[in-house]
């Protein structure tokens, strides 16, 4: 896709699923097509981030790498057909399908106006790079919500770097690699602090597992190892180190942060020295650090030690002061659960509604889309829980979570940043409950404040 669209063609990205590696492809592409995952995948979600078409979970697709085609339906589809894809319906057509571009009126903005004067409910945006941020202002996104840093490690070259950490034999290793992704971390965030000056901006520390930065096809491994100059069976076996069999409820999260403490360190310190940069460029960066997959109490005090202990030093050696917060992702029930003793350490919480729906119902929700169309159909479930959130089992856990974590502490901020910030119920049930914002993808940042002012006025 990156090579036919430098040759200025259009380009619909075909996938079994997406993962970081391929963001690349996805930037390059208008449109993207999985056989699977759903509306909560990794492609659904980024895609829905880009403002890009997406059909996610095409499970009548045969894809076949080594050919470069696809079969569906009784038809084979090669590399440099046509096809076009509809991302509201799901349609994937043979050929090129006449199209036109939407255009916002004078009536659009006279009607978020008249929303804003309405809504209680802060409505945030999960962006990940400055040119995001600066679309996502224009849709009106009062911060971020969701700033997933890993998304950055796929931009240019900087994956080289990335992977010289995860192939490093220690620690030392690590960290010289890690010193070469500091500076362009850095830079990112003063980009995305800028564009959102004066807003609050939640950035996630790194959370999917490392394998997830590594190739997985022979071609490309082959391809990085002749870049590092290394043996394709160094890569190989260091992919094969990484296999988890459930790499969801694996080594992700929180949990990279504690075995590998460097590559937290390294993220803390490039939040901390873009916000004195941004100071002094009289730009106000409003940081707040989050801390992904937290179960346990221990697991976040551990982490908001080290994170005050890199902060002070930052400051320390540049001679001024920023303020920022540590706070953390609510995504696992047990979290929600034991919000009132988390409180005590966190000063936010953001509910990662996606998570949080596929650990309590325990759906896969890149599998899910094979049996919830016929839950739904067949009334098994009213709607599907990951596109509109589940008001008695995981918005449960969201009320209690907010209750018990504000009776800890009163002033905490609460929100929400799954793809549940973009839906009307599920923006509603979070103004019912007390949620000070939500979050979600640019695009849907409209629907959101129209929602918030709906439940406003119910």
């Amino acid at each position: 896709a990156e090579e036919l669209a430098a040759k200025g063609e259009r380009t619909i990205l075909v996938r079994l699923e997406t993962s970081p590696e391929d963001i690349g492809g996805m930037h390059a592409a208008q449109g993207i097509l999985t056989a699977r995952g759903g509306m909560t995948s990794h492609a659904a979600v980024v895609a829905r981030g880009m403002g890009k078409c997406c059909v996610a979970g095409c499970g009548a697709l045969g894809i076949d790498y080594g050919k470069d085609l696809f079969t569906a339906g009784g038809k084979t589809v090669k590399k440099g057909d046509w096809i076009s894809i509809d991302g509201s319906s799901g349609e994937v057509m043979l050929g090129q399908v006449a199209t036109t571009e939407t255009a916002l009126s004078k009536d659009f903005e006279d009607l978020m106006k008249w929303a804003d004067r309405e809504r209680r409910l802060k409505v945030r945006t999960n962006a990940d790079t400055p040119h995001d941020s600066v679309v996502a202002r224009t849709f009106g996104a009062e911060g971020i919500g969701l700033c997933r840093t890993e998304h950055m490690f796929f931009e240019g070259d900087r994956i080289d770097a990335v992977r010289e950490m995860i192939l490093a034999e220690d620690e030392a290793g690590r960290r010289k690699a890690l010193a070469k992704l500091k500076p362009i971390q850095r830079k990112d965030f003063e980009g995305i602090f800028k564009a959102m000056n004066g807003l609050p901006v939640t950035i996630r520390l790194l959370d999917p597992p490392l394998h997830e930065f590594l190739p997985h096809e022979t071609a490309q491994q082959r391809e990085m190892a002749k870049n590092m100059g290394i043996s394709l069976a160094q890569v190989k076996a260091k992919v094969d180190s990484l296999h988890e069999f459930n790499p969801m409820l694996g080594h992700r999260g929180c949990r990279l942060g504690i075995t590998y403490p460097e590559i937290y360190e390294m993220q803390v310190e490039a939040i901390i020295e873009a916000a004195l940069n941004s100071k002094k460029r009289k730009i106000k960066a409003l940081p707040e650090i989050m801390i992904p997959l937290v179960g346990t109490v221990k697991e976040l005090s551990y982490l908001k030690e080290m994170t005050d202990r890199v902060a002070a030093q930052v400051m320390k050696k540049k001679k001024a002061k920023v303020n920022y917060m540590v706070g953390t992702m609510i995504e696992i029930p047990r979290a929600a659960l034991l919000a009132d003793k988390i409180a005590k350490e966190a000063e936010f919480f953001s509910f990662g509604t996606n998570d949080l729906t596929q650990l309590t119902f325990g759906y896969s929700r890149d599998d899910a889309g094979k049996f919830l169309p016929v839950y739904v159909d067949s009334g098994i479930l009213p709607c599907d829980p990951f596109q509109s959130l589940d008001i008695e089992g995981t918005g449960q856990l969201l009320e209690i979570g907010t209750k018990r974590g504000r009776k800890t502490r009163k002033t905490l901020k609460v929100g929400i940043c799954g793809e549940h910030g973009g839906d009307p119920a599920s923006v509603t049930f979070c103004h019912n409950i007390g949620l000070d914002y939500v979050s979600c993808s640019p695009f849907r940042v409209p629907i959101a404040r129209l929602a918030a002012a709906q439940a406003a006025l119910t």
